[in-house]
């Protein structure tokens, strides 16, 4: 069967051109280290990168060793908001035409998860028309947060009305994380602060009624959700016994299956009890290509997990197919 990776990051060349040379009056750098890896910084947000994050053939080789049929493609830190409306706008439209560009010359291989420059609403919803049915695009990728804007900021009610209206789900991913310098060492920023943040982005999403407004809106969670199931049951009482949560008509837990999560949780136990939690159904395999925080043999992790032959089947690919609006095979 066709297995299918919903989170696969990617830098197309055509990105880092525009990035290089329209973010340089922003502060931005793109360097090549003796060793040939890239160096990015763009304002306070910096990453490191080789050639695997670039070269399309690469990719296909590493996916053909891995078993991974298809990369759902998706842009990475630092994204594209922190740049100025008119920079930002160009860097999405950049990565977007790279991504199809790939797509286009392998259709079987690749689909696209659109990225917007979610700051201006204007250019946001012109560059969701602009690409929301070209070929290859099955979905959008945003922040947790936009700059520190959470997702149920009214500035982004006409943008996520956009996507629901064009049918297209959502994929989100940490980017600038809640901690500070409390996780400024040991890399606490990625290993507590990702799946922090993408708690308070779903827990945001449902309290503000965001999930309620736009009830066809689908978003996936990275990461198995982050620490938002093993949070529920807390999460619930506090709705049941605190003022500020009593508008909420039924309890958290019954979003969570409005959900879709990856399999990135590094815990056989942990991801068991995620699809306890939320079911088979609403699993998918995520690998984090190529970061060494994500899984070299995504599908061996799932292999290990205590599935029926249709719960497998779920996770490997069939529930990607129907959230990317794949063909079947």
């Amino acid at each position: 069967m066709r297995t299918i990776d919903i989170h696969a990051h990617w830098y197309p060349q055509e990105w880092l051109n525009v990035f290089e040379k329209d973010g340089a009056k922003e502060g931005a750098a793109l360097e090549r280290a003796a060793d040939g890896r890239y160096h990015l910084r763009a304002k306070h947000i910096t990453n490191a990168f080789d050639e695997r994050f670039v070269v399309v053939d690469e990719r296909v080789g590493a996916m053909d060793q891995r078993r991974v049929d298809v990369h759902a493609l998706s842009l990475t830190t630092p994204m594209v908001y922190w740049a100025d409306g008119e920079t930002s706008h160009k860097l999405a439209r950049a990565w977007n035409d790279g991504a199809i560009a790939a797509h286009k010359a392998n259709p079987d291989r690749f689909v696209v998860l659109a990225t917007l420059p979610m700051l201006d609403r204007d250019r946001a919803i012109d560059e969701l028309d602009r690409v929301g049915q070209q070929p290859g695009v099955r979905g959008v990728y945003m922040g947790t947060n936009i700059n520190g804007n959470d997702l149920d900021d009214p500035m982004f009610a006409p943008i996520l009305a956009r996507i629901e209206a064009l049918d297209l789900p959502i994929f989100l991913h940490p980017l600038q994380t809640i901690g500070g310098k409390r996780v400024a060492n040991y890399h606490l920023g990625n290993l507590i602060g990702n799946p922090l943040d993408t708690a308070i982005a779903a827990s945001r999403l449902i309290f503000s009624g965001v999930l309620d407004r736009h009830p066809k809106l689908q978003v996936n969670l990275p990461h198995a959700g982050g620490v938002l199931p093993i949070l529920i049951g807390r999460i619930d009482h506090g709705w049941k016994v605190r003022k500020e949560n009593r508008h909420l008509a039924q309890a958290p837990s019954t979003y969570l299956r409005r959900f879709t999560y990856d399999t990135i949780a590094h815990s056989k136990p942990i991801m068991e009890f995620v699809i306890s939690m939320v079911g088979a159904d609403r699993v998918m395999i995520g690998s984090d290509y190529c970061f060494d925080m994500g899984y070299v043999q995504p599908i061996k992790f799932v292999d290990q997990l205590s599935l029926d032959p249709e719960q497998r089947k779920m996770i490997l690919g069939s529930t990607a197919a129907k959230v990317l609006k794949l063909a079947a095979t």
